[in-house]
């Protein structure tokens, strides 16, 4: 699936993912391949990429994410 993860600054992430683990705030979940449409907000926390090379953590205090047709996309407030 294509991931993006962009904050006010900058993209902090683009490209292929096998997964995406995200503290929602109704509790933590994980998107993978095929994943159903969804709308959510997300709370402080940290977004776990995953990828063939290996996972990517990226602390956030806020954001969304949205899932359609193995396209996620995140906007957050990121801790750097």
């Amino acid at each position: 699936m294509n991931l993006t993860i962009v904050t006010p600054e900058k993209i902090v992430f683009q490209g292929q993912a096998t997964g995406v683990a995200v503290p929602g705030t109704k509790g933590a979940f994980e998107v993978l391949d095929n994943h159903a449409p969804i709308i959510s907000s997300l709370q402080a926390g940290i977004i776990t990429v995953r990828t063939a090379d290996g996972d990517q953590e990226f602390p956030i205090r806020s954001g969304f994410i949205e899932v359609a047709c193995n396209e996620v996309s995140i906007c957050a407030e990121c801790d750097e």
